[in-house]
């Protein structure tokens, strides 16, 4: 009977909890309705299920709560960011768990939309998702999320993911054509060369409207009746916007470098003694400098200084930033080398930072990607050629006297 009442009750169930006189003391039967949310064994109850809750779903935090349309319910979503939604922005910009930061595709909205509302179209990216939705405050409108794996727009459009295909199945899934009765659909600017406008039309009867760049000028942009300014149409890739890339290029270091890490200190000792302990942590200490210096050019500085950095390559770029790098390390370690060691210490940074720099062509509007195999095509055995050649030189300089 105790186990019964505690049950109902909500409480924990080892006998030294509480007792049943300070759960039940009367006759009345054993109903949840009729028992009260007291404060149980020091602690108050859990808040109450929402009404939205199905069994075997979870409710994102980010459902304000479902609205009834001629096809069923549809979520109504909050457009202001909460501390959840801003942690997972930050562990996406660290790569953390970033492949499988995405909600499920669909039909949302924002506000009290209408038959007449825009339909905006966007990823199931988390990230790009949550920037679409924190510019549409104050406004109605049905978001038409996409599968494309958990991809940004612009990458997803490249890749064929946010394409004709994915948007008219998406389109005729939703039955769209019962929720509004216009035929217009607002994607994004960035997702155009994944997309046929005219393809979409004859297939889903739905006219592609391009929006705006970015998602902040969403607003005006449907304000204006859907007209553009210069502005709304150019790519920008700032200081701040090239920064924020910088984590993600950085997490990729990691893995490699545990692999590097020992290799640097054992061929570091071998000399004229077979193998000294003493020279595989100190010049092996010159190594690990100039790969970090390396690290530092070509995923940092080259970045930060992109626009001001001449030549047109990446690699070249970063050969640049590496060179200044390089010139550094050899500097500090000016009294205790000689001279094939410092230009190995040299060729070591440079060649880290360039292809470095290099990788960081993919996340750019300066590129295509055909530019970007055409440039990888050409750098990489040059950049291998030079690793080797900083190899030889750092071993051999250990076997001069």
């Amino acid at each position: 009977m105790n186990d019964l009442i505690r049950q109902n009750k909500g409480c924990c169930t080892s006998d030294d909890c509480c007792s049943s006189s300070e759960l039940h003391t009367g006759p009345q039967p054993l109903i949840a309705d009729t028992l009260s949310d007291e404060v149980c064994c020091g602690s108050a109850p859990e808040p109450k299920s929402s009404p939205y809750e199905r069994p075997g779903y979870q409710l994102l935090h980010f459902v304000e709560e479902f609205i009834d349309t001629p096809i069923g319910p549809v979520p109504k979503i909050k457009t202001l960011l909460e501390r959840t939604d801003i942690l997972g922005s930050l562990t996406a910009r660290l790569n953390i768990n970033r492949n499988r930061y995405k909600i499920a595709p669909g039909l949302y909205c924002v506000g009290n939309p209408g038959q007449d509302s825009a339909v905006l179209v966007t990823a199931n990216y988390k990230l790009s998702f949550d920037m679409l939705r924190r510019e549409l405050t104050s406004l109605d409108a049905w978001i038409l999320v996409l599968d494309t794996r958990g991809i940004n727009v612009w990458c997803a459009a490249g890749k064929a993911l946010f394409g004709t295909r994915e948007l008219v199945r998406c389109v005729n899934l939703s039955m769209l054509k019962k929720v509004v009765r216009h035929n217009q659909l607002i994607l994004p600017q960035l997702a155009a060369t994944g997309v046929s406008a005219h393809r979409v039309k004859k297939e889903s009867g739905f006219t592609v409207i391009w929006g705006p760049v970015r998602a902040a000028d969403i607003q005006r942009f449907i304000a204006q009746g859907g007209n553009v300014d210069k502005s709304m149409r150019q790519v920008t890739f700032s200081m701040g916007e090239r920064i924020v890339l910088i984590p993600v290029e950085l997490s990729h270091i990691p893995k490699p470098t545990m692999w590097l890490l020992p290799a640097i200190f054992l061929l570091s000792g071998i000399g004229i003694n077979f193998f000294s302990v003493r020279d595989a942590f100190y010049r092996g200490l010159m190594v690990l400098t100039a790969y970090t210096a390396g690290i530092l050019g070509g995923a940092v500085a080259a970045p930060v200084l992109l626009p001001w950095i001449p030549l047109r390559a990446f690699a070249l770029k970063g050969v640049l930033t590496g060179f200044a790098a390089g010139l550094a390390v050899a500097a500090i370690f000016y009294n205790s080398t000689i001279w094939a060691e410092a230009l190995a210490l040299l060729l070591i940074t440079m060649v880290i930072s360039s292809y470095l720099a290099m990788n960081f062509t993919g996340s750019t509007p300066f590129t295509s990607p055909s530019g970007v195999e055409k440039e990888m095509r050409k750098a990489i055995p040059l950049q291998a050629a030079v690793a080797l050649i900083a190899l030889i030189m750092w071993l051999g300089a250990a076997f001069s006297v």
